[in-house]
């Protein structure tokens, strides 16, 4: 406080007020330069129409699935910058994988605070599924025996489902709907192209948002004990 009545004012609430509007507005402003200098570098004008950047190399990325409004092919990283289509298709499996796992691991965190399986998850050391806490507590009460189930079936899918791509199409493995090809269950797929992309991209926006809801669950549960805090 400089005394720049200007800016604040002798009224307390009239003052508290400017301050709470001046903090907001410093807050956006700061996030406005940044989105400036990011355009900036990529068009050459902070106002850049990027249907005008023809030579940008991800130009080479901007048909691909995932690129969505709002944002279309967001790379705020610049990730992408070189053009390189192996790269980029790399990344792309690893993010698809991720996001699958982080959305049967969000379905895993919500499911057990209303069911359980009936029964024992180790007879011999007396533990009942319903003995077993939800979340990051569960980790000091499955047996070491659980664990290295779990992290062996984990490897042998990686292994001998998820190893081989087909048409060079990252996640793609020729597994079918949830897997069910593999489990010896056919099924033909979706066949329409239109249909098949809309899918795909809402695989990778659930996938996406399945990682951010994963990550605030563990933060929640570590912080407060529970996932719902």
């Amino acid at each position: 406080d400089f005394g720049w009545y200007v800016l604040t004012a002798a009224d307390p609430e009239e003052k508290k007020k400017k301050l709470n509007a001046e903090l907001a507005n410093g807050r956006l402003a700061m996030m406005a330069i940044i989105g400036m200098f990011y355009q900036d570098g990529l068009t050459g004008s902070a106002w850049g129409d990027w249907a005008n950047y023809t030579e940008s190399p991800l130009r080479a990325f901007e048909d691909e699935t995932g690129v969505q409004p709002p944002v279309g092919f967001w790379d705020p990283l610049g990730l992408a910058s070189s053009g390189n289509m192996a790269d980029f298709s790399r990344r792309r499996e690893v993010e698809l994988k991720h996001g699958r796992v982080a959305m049967f691991a969000t379905i895993g965190y919500i499911l057990p605070e209303y069911w359980r399986f009936p029964g024992y998850l180790s007879k011999y050391l007396d533990i009942k599924f319903a003995d077993v806490p939800n979340g990051l507590s569960a980790f000091s009460k499955v047996p070491a025996f659980g664990w290295l189930q779990i992290v062996g079936f984990a490897g042998i899918v990686e292994v001998n489902i998820y190893n081989e791509q087909v048409n060079n199409e990252p996640g793609n493995y020729g597994a079918g709907f949830l897997g069910l090809r593999s489990v010896g269950i056919m099924n033909t797929g979706i066949t329409d192209p239109e249909a098949r992309k809309k899918k795909l991209n809402a695989e990778l926006a659930n996938g996406r948002l399945a990682m951010m809801a994963i990550i605030g669950m563990f933060f929640q549960d570590g912080l407060t004990g529970s996932a719902w805090g």
